[in-house]
């Protein structure tokens, strides 16, 4: 993708979102009235090409805009098992290289925050972006003693940007939100913007990989670069350079489906472990945030979106999970109840509401042979067929808002198991994590 300058105003902003969602409106409903002229195979490529455009449409604006706005675009993006693939593989191009902003501009960055010239700070310092994402983008460096690192560069004015986009898009969630629940925005609406600005900080970042780093030093199936306290600063994150098989690569028919297992299970542990043992968890599943080795290590990157867990939010989901593994489902509705997912009242949910959810996550936690991510074409499909029939009787719904982005990383990583058709001993695993919880 060429290199983008962000639009940085707010005005310029709301434009933008403003033309696409009107782009977007305007070709579904041109094909939509055509659609009756065509059938069958016809219709379908139709239908894929038309998608496939407006997917190209939301990744040229969403990938510019940078900031928040982009941070929706890569959420879609990680749904891929629910979309068409040719849609999944243009939407993934938001995870994997989003329009990089010119190498000068980052050059500036980086001088002004270390209050150096590059020649001085760097032996070399590649102006190609390794990598971009929603606030900043990565570029290859190597230090004077030789060393090879990573260059994490926060775009300029992003905190601006997302500050803009924040104001805008609550507007836009809270009446989505008010149609679909009666319960409190503003509670899970700070949750969301909470997270966000957290990203903002490298210093927190560079504490939340020092801290996983010291967890992990002990597992070697888990490699977190290490941190270069005197090159970062809280816009500017140089760490070491650890590199690995993208997950484009990943995922092809070049690597055994023997080592995708491993590289599956080791994603998997590493969030229930993050959630039941840890309490604090890697919130940001996008896959482009891992590379894989042949020995089947996992590299984890970018550590901005971390969620810390309160202690009843583990216990809760830990009560949850071991009625699920003891096949107690009728303690399910006591026990969101004492979690913080009831109806108005407070009513716990009714039993019938839960058993369909209930029994898919028992087959996912069968014993033999073990669950294989992406056996069941329709899982997708059915969750949205349930989510639409009990759709009237979840208004009134109420969750607390911790589970926010805990549900998003582990939704988001049962969408990768999916991507690798992992199999893995996944009842064994949770029961080895919800067990020490319970010590």
């Amino acid at each position: 993708m060429a290199e983008k300058r962000p639009t940085t105003s707010s005005l310029g902003r709301i434009v933008k979102i403003g033309s696409l969602m009107g782009r977007v409106g305007s070709s579904v409903a041109t094909e939509r009235a055509i659609d009756f002229a065509f059938s069958g195979r016809t219709k379908q490529l139709r239908r894929t090409e038309n998608l496939v455009k407006n997917a190209l449409r939301i990744v040229e604006t969403l990938g510019e805009m940078k900031g928040a706005a982009m941070k929706v675009g890569q959420m879609l993006s990680l749904h891929e098992s629910m979309l068409p693939p040719e849609v999944a593989e243009v939407l993934s191009l938001l995870q994997q290289k989003a329009p990089s902003v010119p190498s000068e501009v980052m050059r500036y960055e980086v001088e002004g925050a270390l209050k150096a010239p590059i020649g001085e700070l760097f032996a070399d310092f590649e102006e190609e972006a390794y990598a971009s994402a929603s606030i900043g983008q990565v570029h290859r460096a190597t230090l004077k003693d030789g060393s090879p690192v990573a260059v994490k560069i926060q775009y300029p004015a992003i905190d601006r940007i997302v500050r803009a986009d924040l104001k805008n898009l609550k507007r836009l969630f809270q009446s989505l939100f008010s149609m679909l629940f009666k319960a409190d925005f503003e509670p899970l609406w700070g949750e969301v913007r909470d997270r966000l600005l957290e990203e903002l900080d490298y210093t927190h970042e560079a504490e939340n990989m020092r801290q996983m780093a010291e967890l992990y030093a002990d597992v070697p199936e888990i490699i977190i670069p290490r941190v270069v306290d005197e090159l970062s600063t809280s816009n500017v994150l140089t760490m070491q350079f650890v590199g690995g098989i993208r997950p484009r690569d990943a995922i092809s028919d070049r690597y055994s489906q023997e080592l995708k297992n491993e590289w599956g299970r080791i994603l998997f542990e590493l969030q229930v472990r993050g959630l039941f043992n840890d309490r604090i968890l890697h919130a940001d599943p996008n896959l482009a945030n891992f590379a894989f080795l042949d020995d089947g290590r996992v590299v984890v990157y970018d550590f901005g979106c971390m969620k810390r867990i309160p202690e009843k939010i583990a216990t809760g989901y830990t009560a949850l999970v071991r009625a699920v593994l003891e096949d107690r489902r009728q303690d399910m509705p006591e026990l969101l109840l004492e979690l913080g997912f009831f109806r108005s009242g407070p009513v716990p949910i009714a039993q019938e509401l839960i058993d369909p959810y209930y029994d898919l996550i028992l087959e996912m936690m069968r014993k033999d042979p073990p669950y294989v991510f992406g056996e069941d074409e329709q899982f997708y499909e059915k969750i949205m067929e349930l989510g639409a029939a009990n759709w009237s009787q979840s208004m009134d719904a109420h969750f607390p808002e911790d589970i926010i982005f805990i549900n998003r990383s582990f939704a988001g990583h049962f969408g990768n198991l999916t991507t690798f058709r992992a199999q893995s001993p996944w009842r064994e695993i949770a029961d080895k994590y919800t067990r020490i919880e319970l010590d």
